[in-house]
Formats: C-alpha cells, structure tokens, sequence
C-alpha cells in the first residue's frame, strides 16, 4: 500500500480536528478526499506528508512511517499544499531548479522542461512567479510537486484558481499520473473527482464517514429517481401506492419518483403500465450524482 494512515488523531483544544481515521490508498488509484469546510482534510494531509504530527496514530508512505523518516518519505511525496506558497521573485525556471537541488535530481535540466510542457507553463516559463496569474501560480505548485518523480502525489485542491479550459487540461495530467503513481486530492469541485476518480473518501467534523467507490455510493444512497411520463392523465397517489416509491413529485409533464431500488421502481411502473393500459412516453432513471451523496453524508 502506498499510504495508509491508522487511527490519525490531531487535537486542537478540545476540537478534535482528525478523530481516529483510517484508510488506505494504493498504486495505481486516483482517491478525491472530500469533506465540507473545515472537517480536517488539510491538517489530514499535511500529517500524512509529515509536515504536521498527529497527537496519535500513524501514517506511512511506500511502507515508510512519516513522522520517524520524515526525509526519506517526503522523498517519495509530490505535495501541493492548499496554500501554494511560492517565491515570487524568483523566475518559473529559477524555482523549479532551487526545487530539483532539494531533492537532489540529477538531469535537472531534462526534468525541468518536462515538468513545464506537462503542466503547460511553456509560454509563461520566462516570467518571474509574482507575474503570474493565480492559474499559472497554481500550475508552477503542481510542476514542483512533480519535478522528482515522486512515486505518492498528495494535491489539496490542485484545480483552484483554474479556468475551465485549464481544469481540464490539469484533469489530464492527474489522470496520467494515476497509471503509475498514488493519487489523493481534494476538491471542492465535485464534478472534477466525479470525472477523475473511482473512489472517494468523504470526512466530516474530522470522522470518517464514507470510503467506497462512487458506483457503490451511488448504489447505497437513497437518492435516486426513476422519471416517467404518461400519456394518459394520473393522480399522485396511483404512483404513491408502488411499493419501490418513496416519494413522488411532478415536474411539468414528467413523474419523479424517489426510490431505494430503481430496478424494482422500474419493473412495477411496466407492470402498472400493463394493468391499467396506460401509454409510457418516457422512462429513465436518474442516479445520485456525488454532490447529492456529499451533502446527504456530510448535512
């Protein structure tokens, strides 16, 4: 496993800002780490890259426990940190190579232009940090984080500050460095972890409430709707009375009926529709899309 983090604990008075979480993240997986405003995200990550202790538990990287070899694990971390703190008088290049001489790269060179056409800094490289746009600065973060090939990449809201040509652009290059490293990032911009991620792990008031993939999820919320439209006219309550429906709404012409068990809902609305001779215009049914489980895990 390339992180695992074991009953993580960070106190602040008597908040308990992480309590006790646990999970794991593998090679090869791209993890959206959720959670709304202040539910520990950030300090969960910094104690996971060792530039915070935890009061108790552990977090280790690559096998390595974070906090007794806090050199040799950073070593094997990519971080962008929510802040992105960057000198801004130093040019694109200038800090990229002062990033390489930390961790010791030896063709700096080779792997500072490769950094820079991967993140699409190549127009802006010549500039001093400070000119940069937010966007910009936030993809000179995202080409440090990178720039020693790191084998765990650790992104607190890598797509802030982006436009949407330029989030998309980064969806990419995220996405190719999951074929062959350890991806966890946060986001609050859910449509962004929807499109890149098969799992998510979600944290709210620093405890852990859900760790699953997004089918999963998707599957165990009570959320979702089955939409028809009859031809023939229908009072609520021929609906209200399928066993499957929990609750029913009617949006113009079209039916909406809140279900635990789409397939069930489904199969009783044909059989409904056979009974009474009814005439089905349209019949689709309408999952739970993330921000619907977000806010149901974490109201």
């Amino acid at each position: 496993m390339s992180i695992e983090v074991k009953d993580l604990l960070k106190v602040y008075g008597s908040q308990k800002a992480v309590n006790n979480i646990s999970f794991t993240v593998n090679k090869g997986e791209i993890v959206g780490f959720l959670g709304p405003n202040g539910a520990g995200k950030s300090t969960t990550m910094k104690m996971v890259t060792g530039y915070l202790a935890p009061d108790a538990g552990t977090a280790n990287v690559c096998g390595i426990n974070v906090m007794q070899q806090p050199i040799e694990a950073k070593k094997k971390i990519g971080y962008l940190p929510e802040s992105n703190a960057l000198y801004y008088d130093m040019y694109v290049k200038e800090y990229l190579e002062f990033i390489t001489g930390i961790y010791k790269v030896s063709d700096r060179k080779k792997e500072i232009e490769r950094v820079i056409e991967l993140t699409g800094l190549t127009t802006e490289s010549k500039k001093k940090i400070g000119q940069l746009s937010k966007g910009y600065k936030q993809r000179v973060g995202l080409a440090a984080s990178l720039v020693h090939e790191p084998e765990v990449l650790i992104l607190d809201e890598p797509t802030s500050g982006l436009d949407p040509n330029q989030i998309i652009e980064i969806r990419n290059v995220i996405k190719e460095q999951g074929k062959n490293k350890t991806v966890l990032f946060s986001s609050h911009i859910l449509q962004e972890v929807q499109a890149i991620c098969d799992r998510v792990i979600i944290i709210n008031k620093g405890q852990l409430v859900a760790d699953d993939s997004l089918t999963n999820l998707q599957q165990n919320t009570s959320n979702d709707v089955v939409k028809v439209s009859f031809k023939e006219s229908l009072d609520v309550e021929f609906l209200q009375r399928l066993p499957a429906v929990i609750k029913v709404t009617k949006d113009n012409n079209i039916w909406k009926l809140s279900t635990s068990n789409t397939s069930a809902a489904r199969k009783q609305l044909l059989e409904l529709a056979l009974q009474e001779n009814l005439n089905i215009v349209s019949l689709e049914t309408e999952g739970s899309n993330l921000e619907e489980i977000f806010r149901e895990l974490t109201k």
